[in-house]
């Protein structure tokens, strides 16, 4: 028997380094809604290096979804985007400023990997939860002036979400 709900958030952007730091916040934002404030630093540290390797490395298609995923304990990060190559871990030496993305990633992470996806692949990486999280009320809509709304975002937080080409699903 599961005692903790799975809880799900994703995201769809365009990897320009403009939208990193929404993302960043959209992640710290999610984070904190299920009380997992302690994992917030390495979550953003370690999406905006898999976002910042998407802007550089992604062929032609700069088009990204990010997914956190938070099941029995374990927060999964993953970046998935249209690129068919798969990122190398590379030893980078002390006095380089680039290539150290993944390197960060696997420090700061439990485990990390990346794996192929029918249009292109999917980088992932896992933060344990030091103390198991309170659980969250399941999301229920709230109505507006009878449109649904998302549980964690007002309808103008949505309309400026959407104008910015952000997409942000689920709870």
């Amino acid at each position: 028997m599961i005692s903790q709900p799975s809880r799900h958030c994703a995201v769809e952007l365009q990897a320009l380094p403009s939208r990193i730091g929404q993302v960043r916040r959209i992640v710290s934002a999610q984070l904190r809604y299920w009380h997992l404030d302690t994992l917030i630093d390495q979550a953003t540290l370690g999406v905006t290096e898999l976002l910042a390797n998407v802007h550089r490395h992604a062929k032609s298609d700069k088009t990204c979804s990010v997914e956190i995923a938070f099941v029995l304990g374990v927060l999964t990060v993953s970046v998935r985007d249209r690129d068919p190559k798969l990122p190398e871990l590379r030893r980078v030496p002390d006095t380089e400023t680039c290539g150290r993305g993944l390197a960060l990633v696997a420090a700061v992470s439990e485990s990390w990997g990346v794996r192929p996806d029918e249009r292109g692949k999917v980088v992932w990486f896992t933060l344990a939860a030091a103390e198991q999280a309170a659980p969250v009320p399941p999301a229920t809509a709230r109505r507006r002036y009878g449109v649904v709304a998302e549980p964690f975002a007002t309808e103008d937080t949505r309309e400026r979400r959407e104008r910015r080409g952000v997409r942000a699903v689920g709870v």
